[in-house]
């Protein structure tokens, strides 16, 4: 395999779709693995570390949104969009929280699938090569980004999740400057259409109890009323 080829990981298990996402993709130069089940998606992702995932939502045994999940939380951050012939709200939010990087709807157009596809890698290749801030402290609290744990003066600490570090990322690139809940679902679930913005809420929430001593009454994470959010660093 060429040393800059990308590596796809496709989970699926309608056969015609496959074969039309595997075709499509090794036309584009792409490396292509196909497993149809959560159990060999998992073991694929320790063995070869993809470079992206196309996950249907919709497979036997282990749902897409329990897949998801569970790679986050082993805390690989290759981007993951979600395949699935579902078009409701709650679905697409449901898939973002707990970690997908994008959603498509069935049936979709290959060159549509291809542009996100190519956005995705682009976007991880762009932050693996930014050399991102590894720590940095908000007042008495410590926040490990590169192991992903924030440790506060009384002893206790916090895991944080990939999604987590990425806000704190793209938070301290903003810092002391208001950010709005569209902003921050695009540029950090990089999610370009319209959806709920009440899960960049319960993600701020669950974020804001982790790094504040207070988080009811929060000295960093602020909420600008009408406008968003905003995180003070001085």
């Amino acid at each position: 395999m060429p040393e800059n080829q990308k590596k796809i990981l496709i989970v699926e298990d309608e056969p015609s779709l496959i074969f039309t996402l595997r075709d499509t993709l090794e036309s584009e130069g792409y490396d292509v693995n196909v497993v149809s089940t959560g159990k060999e998606a998992l073991e694929q992702v320790k063995e070869n570390k993809p470079d992206l995932m196309l996950l249907d939502l919709m497979l036997p045994g282990m749902s897409g949104y329990e897949i998801c999940e569970k790679i986050r939380s082993m805390k690989y951050t290759f981007p993951i969009i979600m395949l699935t012939a579902r078009d409701q709200e709650v679905d697409k939010v449901e898939g973002l929280n707990i970690g997908a990087d994008d959603y498509i709807t069935k049936p979709f157009g290959v060159k549509e699938l291809l542009a996100r596809i190519k956005a995705r890698l682009r976007r991880a290749s762009s932050w693996s090569k930014s050399g991102p801030l590894e720590s940095l402290k908000l007042g008495d609290v410590k926040i490990d980004l590169a192991e992903g744990e924030v440790s506060k003066p009384d002893g206790k600490t916090h895991d944080l999740s990939t999604r987590e570090v990425e806000m704190i990322h793209y938070l301290v690139e903003r810092a002391n400057q208001p950010i709005s809940r569209d902003e921050l679902l695009e540029k950090v679930w990089r999610y370009e259409y319209s959806t709920n913005t009440r899960t960049v809420d319960v993600h701020v929430s669950k974020l804001r109890a982790k790094i504040e001593m207070h988080p009811d009454d929060p000295r960093h994470l602020v909420t600008l009323h009408g406008v968003g959010y905003m995180l003070k660093v001085n």
